[in-house]
């Protein structure tokens, strides 16, 4: 005697028991009549992917008439035992799949959640009316149509009593646990006006005790895959931002030490290809290069004292042009050593020198493959040219500065140590402020041709006084060199007979007449008178008194300025001079006389 079994009342189907039947399908409920209160055949419900069929309840496609037969479809009809129609409304406005017959295939077998405490599984519950509960209509729209490709209902036989169908074999269910009675929903209202507004994806876990989520009972199951995805892309969100940051800053120490260390193996940068050698004749690295094969560094070392200065090679002979105050501390019997680009060394010995000028001419001898340098024109020079000095400033050999010819026709004296005079220089000199220092002295002062146009001398020091670069002063921006025309002839006379004559007018100057211009004296330094009998001056009719304001036009404002003006030119060429006497302006013309310049 079963459970649940009422009193007088027939059995309701039940799924079939997994270990309960090893020899073939469970068989269908029989035909029975309508007086004798047995249900007729049903057909399984067809599967619905989006709801969770009741297991062990079978479908019907339209209530039972009293004589056993299925309505067809679209009846409104009910039979006595309670089942639902076909015509009834669908709440779930299940898509149509198709009018299920007696071979529709049978639902799924669930799994149980847990097996009760017999081992058999629970029968449903029957009323005290003996009448089975009413089983979940089928998913079918109302009077829908046999779907193409679907079977449709066999007619019944002439009996009154439907054959009974096949069922295709349930997978055999190797769990030892016998399946959960299935859950059957709670009927829908027979006339809902709208179905979807009451509808409840969890009815059956409320109307079972467990919903499943496995996936196998559809709308769960779906459910529930879908919040497992949510939450494990809510639980891999978290990792990525921490690996994310991480990262970020583990490149960002990484980068830090490479870019500190210059990377993991050994430093090197980036650096420009090799380029050619050569540079622009005009540039001053091409200046430099003609020219710094012609320019020597000389060391003077004599009895008392020694120096550095600078030189350049006239000809290939051997002669150097540099300055007399470089070579002047050598003396008599000093020592002269010249020191070439190349790095070779030659003794050199005085051809001549002249202190008026500030000029002197050395000799190297044996030495071949020497670079003269070329020689300009000073008269061509104008302010604003540019110029390139080289020298050897503190004895640094090879030195190249840069400047423009800052003025022209600057007379300077320099020297004046000796008592008597007698080494003071007189320089119509060219003014540039390209650097020049101690030991520049003697170097040549370059056009942008290469060509030498001055011979670098003296600078201005810082406390107003005008000396040879000899001493410790710095450059200031204002150096002075000897115009290249002048050192031109000086040197060509001291090559040819070791001293060089000096342009006179033969006259004697009052060196303390403080007034403007340059004043005769009244007597010669030898007692005699201040204007020389027979000379230049006593033959163009001047007189002890007389003011010179100005030579061929260009003012003279001492008498140091009157003789460099005066040896800037050549004995021989012939002056206009400007003068005052007795408050009268005069004018006279003179031809320079000569003299050695010892």
């Amino acid at each position: 005697m079963n459970e649940g079994k009422p009193d007088g009342g027939f059995e309701p189907a039940r799924p079939r028991e997994p270990e309960g039947d090893q020899g073939g399908d469970a068989p269908a409920a029989g035909p029975a009549s309508a007086a004798a209160g047995r249900p007729g055949p049903v057909a399984p419900p067809c599967p619905d992917p989006g709801l969770s069929p009741a297991s062990g309840s079978a479908a019907a496609s339209g209530s039972a008439s009293a004589s056993g037969f299925a309505p067809a479809p679209g009846s409104a009809s009910a039979s006595a035992s309670g089942f639902a129609s076909a015509s009834d409304p669908d709440p779930y406005d299940t898509p149509p799949y198709g009018q299920p017959g007696p071979w529709a295939p049978a639902p799924p077998v669930p799994h149980p959640s847990a097996p009760p405490a017999s081992g058999v599984p629970p029968q449903p519950d029957v009323p005290a009316s003996g009448v089975p509960p009413r089983p979940t209509p089928p998913v079918l729209p109302p009077s829908a149509p046999t779907a193409p490709g679907m079977p449709s209902q066999p007619t019944p036989p002439a009996s009154g009593v439907p054959p009974k169908p096949a069922p295709p074999a349930a997978p055999a269910v190797s769990s030892p646990i016998s399946p959960a009675a299935p859950s059957v929903p709670p009927p829908a209202p027979a006339h809902a006006p709208d179905p979807w507004a009451r509808y409840d994806p969890w009815a059956v876990a409320r109307a079972g005790g467990a919903a499943r989520q496995d996936g196998a009972t559809g709308a769960v199951g779906a459910g529930g895959a879908a919040r497992r995805r949510s939450r494990a892309r809510k639980a891999l969100v978290g990792p990525a931002v921490l690996l994310a940051v991480v990262s970020g800053l583990a490149g960002g120490v990484v980068g830090t030490y490479l870019e500190r260390n210059g990377g993991l193996g050994a430093v090197e940068l980036p650096q420009a290809g090799k380029e050619p050698a050569g540079r622009d004749p005009g540039s001053v690295a091409g200046i430099a290069a003609k020219a710094l094969p012609g320019v020597v560094t000389l060391h003077v070392s004599g009895a008392e004292e020694g120096g550095t200065g600078t030189g350049f090679v006239l000809d290939t002979r051997g002669h150097i042009l540099t300055n007399n105050h470089v070579v002047a501390p050598a003396g008599a019997d000093g020592v002269i050593t010249v020191t070439f680009h190349s790095g070779d060394t030659a003794e050199a010995t005085v051809v001549g020198r002249d202190s008026g000028y500030d000029l002197a001419v050395v000799k190297v001898r044996g030495v071949r493959g020497l670079s003269p340098v070329p020689l300009g024109n000073s008269d061509n020079v104008r302010v604003g040219d540019p110029v390139v000095a080289i020298g050897a400033p503190f004895d640094l050999a090879g030195t190249v500065t840069s400047g423009i010819i800052s003025a022209t026709g600057r007379p300077i004296t320099a020297g004046g140590e000796e008592a008597d005079g007698s080494d003071v220089s007189y320089v119509d000199a060219l003014q540039t402020d390209a650097p020049i220092n101690p030991g520049n002295s003697g170097g040549p002062l370059l056009d942008a041709a290469g060509r030498v146009v001055g011979i670098n001398s003296a600078i201005r020091s810082a406390d107003g006084s005008t000396t040879p670069d000899g001493g410790q002063a710095g450059s200031i921006g204002l150096g002075f060199a000897i115009p290249v025309n002048q050192g031109k002839r000086v040197a060509e006379e001291l090559i040819a007979t070791g001293h060089a004559t000096h342009p006179v007018i033969g006259v004697t100057l009052d060196m303390n007449y403080a007034g403007d211009g340059a004043r005769v004296g009244t007597q010669g330094g030898d007692g005699g008178p201040a204007v020389a009998e027979g000379g230049p001056g006593d033959k163009a009719g001047l007189k002890a008194g007389d003011v010179i304001t100005a030579v061929d036009g260009r003012r003279v404002h001492s008498g140091e300025e009157l003789i460099v003006r005066t040896r800037a030119h050549r004995p021989g060429d012939r002056l206009a001079l400007t003068l005052e006497r007795d408050g009268e302006v005069r004018k006279v013309s003179l031809t320079l006389g000569s003299s050695d310049g010892d």
